[in-house]
């Protein structure tokens, strides 16, 4: 670019020379500078190394490299895909190499220096490594065409470097057999590989690469392996499947059209405009032909992004200005003209023309478009012209920029039809410019290697690039991680009841999620995966001539990966396999040939033996391993062929086997055969990876795995608990690289990381203290764009990655769990469900042979027992918990389904507390019922729901053997009435009664009442018809009964022959406490917003069906209204209280207006 002086020339600045000045160094110490070195000819590139100048302080401390083939249309080498520098000295004389990743083939090398010694000036001495480069070259014109016919090889692959002065064109069509084609083609910019096969048409359709019209050699390689094809374009590789047949192509033949064996191309001296700073002044050049100014500018631009300023320069005699921009990639001067879609990466033209008064644009030529200005007005330019921005500094009034600025690249400029030569603009002899890269074009598509996972679309603008994951299933900057649960089980123990969810098996890994069902209501939790064909289906006669054989095939709703990955990660898995038959043998015998058989396990699955409920391989039935067939001899009992309808049925428990692909029934064609066959739906509980934990015990202790990889995208999960403050959760090293998840204090988790960039870390401060014994959940995430960190349900704290900087994470090491490779800092606790890219790691496993590290981790109940509602108990488990619903009124794995029955006036539900027996033996035994404790209480907690249109009616009646009782009642005008009797009578009183009482949502109501008499001895409660008052009953739907810790509907109906209750008329199950009957039925497809709300201390798991009423409207009574009810009777203290006898209408009554919502009472 220039030189301090003759002894400073570049002829002194070969490596180790001392001659001179001892190296280059330019007249000005500057970004603008630069060192060019010409190889002579074409040269493989591979290594580039540096010093200063020799004796001084004068060295550079980073720089870029740009190789050309012509000397001109330079292109920057980049060492990692956001990496332009080179680091360069740190003193003088020292020599720094750097060997390319990928070698170059270029004439010309020119380095420009970034960053020099702090103490000197820009200083360089030079040298390139590398090894000539011979190739033979055509041209071609556009309409011309090489044809050649090469000498079949066992190996068959076309190879070749192409440079394109055009972004579309044809480089390659090749015809094989049987009219087969293969087709490469440019199109905007990209490489297109079609595939036909025969006359139909292309078949097959790929791109690879981009920006390709760059005026830069590209190598494409198509590389043929079997049935598919390998195609590279530079550093990148497509597999594609492929026709057989394909190639085939049998030496020159000849030439047609202009071709030429040289590579004669024009110059195009492109800029880029790389930063908001950037942009180019030109001096405004006067029309030759006109006094009227300018009549014309034109350009080429490219760019990703979808606004900028083309142009700007101020009218004569400062009447204002004129801008030709970007706005929402349309081209806009003044106001919104022509265009569209100009953020394509593509070259487009522009050209502002001011002629006779009339003033257009015109993009892309006859090709594009021309808008023209309304009304007509005549414009010139008044100074000289900015294109892509305005000085930052403001230094002049000649230009004003009111959009954002150009970033892109700009080339073919003109003003008055006459080009802009830009070399003189480069060496400061016209115009001025700053933040411009001349004689290059620098732009990238950030989006042909896309970041983006799992599908997300990538759009981009020229400094970054942005991934949209709607519709994906997955979130994140490069939709890595997955929104869907990888498991039924993992819903359940967030709080979900049966329904349909999405599951995604392997989280973030390649396996897409796919909708399945997951039945809550057992201890178990199973995930349920439906084929075309779970009934029960007769097996038809085969026609005459026909098949002999039934055979039958399944086809499950889940992709085979997922299917393969759900079994895997399951602790057990069943399918039920059952075959009814009358005169149709099943397997015949052990030793003769089988007559059926089934296909089933993972891929195309293998032919299976056995029936259900025997092991792999026995060609038994289950009734043949435990030896009761009907007959003896065989194995199975179809295989008895009797007349008499028969079954073997069971259930397939191995999961090598599962799921069951296919069925081949063989004895279906005889007279008289009949059968039928049911698979039924492939069933798994227990995720092995949920509760996969281990439990580390000191400091010093800690699991080892091996390396980690994630070099461009890396996620990990787990949870962890802990009474420390401080410690290591995961760790691994590379030479300079690492990643840490860390407790950076009680209350403070810190994910740190180092891509080559510098330490990064990402902190989320909890609310609380992190050591309180309980499980806390982590996500950590980094990517090329992001690093993120979660902590349970907090906001995630992210940090941005550099947008020029390394993005590989290169480890080495092995990756430690709980504690570092300096046995420094280790965690102490329990960490579970460890998961690195969606891969569970096995910490059991490891801990069993580890020592200071115990397999698995028990206490789950302090962080998961609110899940279980409505009274029930959480029981820990070695790995997982349970809810015991002993002492609530429902059922379910959460207790959160309410027993409810129907009742008839006829019906009767007694349940019996205890029969009175001698004081004496009864305190000298030691086996004294557990419900004695339970009938001398001094409080009764009494709740119930309920759904009736009869009125008057007893909802609940408490009896004691000293002929006391309690009742709850609806009187005839269908108000609640609770029925205590003395106590509603004012006699003398030693002890205060407080009841209190709340009907659905409404205020709760307190009752001071008195008595004098225990109410002790609870014998009996009953639900319904009461035998001393026959006219009344109960006819509707009781739900949820509990009186203190009993639920006489739960034993009734759940427990009848353990518990002490006697039914009397008919007591049918009902799901009026429940929204639905059957839980497939509930096509609703939970995601993870679909939690329940909680309300205090209860979760509200259904709304009451309820009729739109007014309030003053008769709810039970004369209408045949249905109303749902809820009443709790809350610590009725009764002490000290005579019974006394009197009618319903002697007693006074306390009025409660009922509404028609859920009650507490």
């Amino acid at each position: 670019s220039s030189q301090l002086s003759g002894s400073h020339g570049p002829g002194f600045a070969k490596l180790n020379r001392r001659e001179g000045a001892g190296g280059w160094s330019p007249l000005s110490s500057d970004r603008y500078q630069w060192l060019e070195v010409d190889l002579g000819g074409r040269t493989q590139i591979t290594a580039v190394a540096t010093q200063g100048r020799y004796g001084s302080s004068d060295w550079l401390t980073a720089y870029l490299l740009m190789f050309s083939d012509a000397g001109h249309n330079w292109k920057q080498y980049r060492r990692e895909e956001s990496i332009e520098a080179f680091p360069g000295n740190t003193n003088a004389d020292s020599v720094v190499q750097h060997r390319l990743q990928h070698p170059v083939t270029a004439r010309y090398v020119r380095l420009l220096p970034l960053d020099w010694s702090p103490n000197g000036r820009i200083g360089l001495r030079l040298e390139a490594y590398g090894c000539p480069h011979n190739s033979d070259v055509v041209s071609l014109d556009g309409r011309s065409s090489l044809l050649f016919r090469p000498r079949p090889t066992s190996g068959q692959s076309v190879s070749l470097t192409f440079k394109a002065l055009r972004n579309s064109g044809t480089l390659l069509h090749a015809e094989g057999r049987s009219e087969h084609g293969l087709v490469l083609r440019l199109e905007k910019g990209k490489l297109l590989l079609l595939l036909r096969k025969g006359t139909t048409g292309f078949l097959r359709r790929v791109s690879l690469g981009s920006l390709l019209d760059d005026q830069h050699w590209h190598r494409v390689a198509v590389e043929r392996h079997g049935t598919h094809l390998n195609l590279t374009v530079d550093q990148s590789t497509l597999w594609v499947q492929v026709p057989p047949g394909l190639f085939g192509l049998p030496v020159l033949i000849l030439s047609l059209g202009n071709v030429t064996f040289s590579c004669a191309e024009p110059v195009f001296v492109a800029m880029t405009f790389a930063s908001p700073q950037s942009f180019l002044r030109l001096p405004r050049v006067a029309d030759a032909s006109s006094s009227t100014g300018v009549s014309s500018v034109g350009l080429q631009f490219r760019t990703w992004n979808e606004a900028g300023l083309l142009l700007t320069f101020d009218l004569p005699k400062h009447e204002g200005a004129a801008w030709l921009y970007l706005s929402k990639a349309g081209l806009h001067l003044q106001i919104h003209k022509s265009g569209s879609a100009l953020n394509d990466g593509q070259w487009h033209s522009v050209e502002l023309i001011s002629r006779r008064g009339r003033l257009s644009v015109s993009v892309d030529g006859a090709d594009g478009a021309t808008a023209h200005a309304s009304p007509p007005f005549l414009i010139t330019a008044g100074g000289p012209l900015f294109f892509g921005g305005c000085p930052a500094d403001g230094s002049g009034r000649e230009c004003t920029n009111p959009f954002e600025a150009f970033q892109g690249c700009m080339r073919l400029l003109t003003v008055h039809d006459q080009p802009v030569d830009l070399i003189p603009v480069q060496q400061r002899l016209l115009g001025n410019y700053s933040h411009l890269q001349i004689d290059m074009c620098g732009i990238i598509d950030r989006c042909s290697q896309s970041h983006c996972e799992h599908g997300g679309s990538c759009t981009q603008s020229w400094s970054s690039f942005h991934c949209n994951c709607s519709g994906t299933g997955y979130s994140g900057a490069t939709c890595h991680s997955s929104i869907y649960e990888q498991s039924c089980e993992a819903y359940k123990h967030a709080g979900n009841t049966s329904g349909y969810y999405y599951i995604d098996v392997d989280g973030s890994g390649p396996i897409r999620p796919q909708r399945m069902f997951c039945n809550m209501t057992e201890d178990n939790t199973w995930m349920v995966i439906q084929h075309n064909n779970t009934e029960l289906t007769r097996v038809r006669p085969p026609a005459p001539g026909g098949r002999s054989r039934h055979a039958a095939h399944f086809r499950y709703a889940s992709e085979e990966e997922q299917l393969a990955a759900v079994v895997s990660q399951s602790e057990h898995c069943e399918q039920e396999l059952t075959y009814h038959c009358r005169k149709s043998r099943l397997l015949n015998t052990p030793d003769g040939p089988l007559l059926s058989w089934w296909v089933g396990g993972p891929g195309a699955g293998r032919v299976q033996t056995h029936w259900a409920g025997a092991p792999p391989g026995s060609q038994q039935c289950s009734c043949g391993l435990q030896q009761n067939c009907l007959d003896l001899k065989h194995s199975c009992n179809c295989d008895a062929d009797r007349n008499e309808w028969a079954n073997d049925s069971g259930l397939l428990t191995h999961k090598e086997t599962l799921p069951v692909r296919s069925l081949v029934l063989g004895d279906v064609q005889r007279p008289g055969s009949e059968s039928a066959y049911r698979v039924g739906p492939l069933r798994c509980h227990g995720d092995k990876n949920v509760w996969n934990a281990a439990f580390f015990d000191q400091e010093t202790s800690y699991l080892h795995f091996p390396t980690f990889h994630g070099e461009l995208s890396a996620d990990v999960s787990f949870l962890f608990k802990t009474t420390s403050s401080s410690g290591v959760f995961l760790e691994n090293l590379g030479i300079k690289d690492f990643i840490r998840i860390e407790l950076g204090s009680s209350s403070e988790v810190v994910f740190s990381f180092d891509v080559g960039n510098g330490p990064l870390e990402v902190r989320v401060a909890a609310g609380g203290p992190l050591s309180d014994g309980r499980w806390h959940r982590v996500r950590a995430e980094r990517n090329v764009k992001e690093a993120s960190l979660r902590l349970d349900e907090l906001p995630a704290a992210t940090r941005e990655a550099p947008a020029d900087g390394h993005i590989h994470l290169q480890l080495n090491s092995q990756l430690f769990i709980g504690g570092t490779a300096s046995r420094q800092k280790g965690f102490r606790g329990c960490i579970r469900s460890l998961q690195l890219n969606g891969v569970t790691l096995d910490l059991e496993e490891r801990a069993r042979i580890t020592p200071g590290v115990q397999a698995g981790c028990p206490g789950h109940c302090s962080s998961y027992g609110s899940l279980c509602q409505n009274r029930g108990r959480c029981l820990e488990r070695p790995s997982s918990f349970a809810c015991d619903c002993g002492p609530s009124a429902s059922t379910g794995a959460f207790c959160d389904r309410e027993v409810s029955a129907s009742l008839t006036s006829g019906t009767s539900v007694s349940y019996t507390f205890w029969e009175p027996v001698d004081e004496l033996n009864r305190s000298s035994s030691s086996t004294a019922s557990s419900t004695h404790s339970d009938v001398n209480l001094r409080a009764e907690n009494v709740s119930l729901s309920f759904r009736t249109s009869q009125s008057p009616a007893v909802l609940l009646f408490v009896g004691s053997h000293h002929r006391e009782y309690l009742a709850l009642l609806l009187n005839k005008h269908g108000e609640i009435l609770t029925y205590i009797p003395d106590m509603l009578m004012f006699f003398k009183s030693y002890f205060e009664v407080l009841l209190f009482v709340q009907i659905d949502q409404n205020t709760k109501e307190d009752f001071n009442l008195t008595s004098d008499v225990e109410f002790s001895g609870v014998r009996s409660l009953v639900l319904g018809r009461l035998s001393r008052v026959a006219a009344l009953g109960f006819t509707g739907c009781l739900s949820g009964v509990l009186f203190n810790s009993v639920s006489p509907l739960k034993a009734a109906l759940l427990h009848p022959d353990t518990s002490p209750v006697v039914v009397t008329g008919p007591l049918v199950p009902s799901i009026c406490g429940s929204t639905s009957a059957n839980p497939y039925a509930a096509e609703t497809t939970h995601h993870l917003s679909g939690r329940r709300k909680r309300f205090g201390c209860f979760f509200t798991i259904f709304r009451p069906v309820v009729n739109a009423m007014r309030s003053d409207s008769a709810l039970i009574g004369g209408t045949a209204a249905a109303m749902f009810l809820t009443l709790t009777l809350f610590n009725v203290i009764i002490l000290n209280h005579e019974t006394k006898t009197s009618t319903l209408s002697d007693r006074p009554q306390r009025s409660l207006e009922p509404a028609p919502i859920r009650v507490l009472l």
